[in-house]
């Protein structure tokens, strides 16, 4: 049996016995020194491979979305995306105060609505 893992949200999947026991056995140390071995390798493997020269691991979903609206944008800048992406409706509205960017939703931009940069 195959079982499913929903992305749609950070908190949908439950996680298995197997996964919280791997959870429970994982060496730790503390991240912001760089001192997590298991979040070390993670994001080791994850810039393998994306052929990247580093990654950096987020706990959510939220938090990547906040990284990416604050590295692709300026602040005033306005941030287009289709009026059902979670960073416009599950995120919160902390995305405008952090990055003082403007979010607009709308019924989705298309291809030929949205100028290269």
């Amino acid at each position: 049996m195959v079982s499913t893992i929903d992305l749609r949200s950070d908190t949908v999947t439950r996680p298995s016995a197997e996964m919280r026991a791997a959870m429970a056995a994982a060496e730790v140390g503390d991240d912001v020194y760089g001192e997590d071995p298991t979040v070390n390798l993670l994001e080791k493997r994850a810039a393998e491979r994306f052929g990247r020269e580093a990654a950096l691991f987020v706990p959510s979903g939220t938090m990547g979305n906040q990284i990416a609206i604050r590295a692709l944008t300026q602040p005033g800048q306005e941030v287009i995306a289709e009026s059902r992406r979670t960073f416009l409706i599950g995120d919160g509205d902390d995305r405008g105060v952090l990055r003082l960017s403007n979010p607009r939703g709308g019924g989705g931009p298309r291809n030929s609505n949205v100028e290269a940069y």
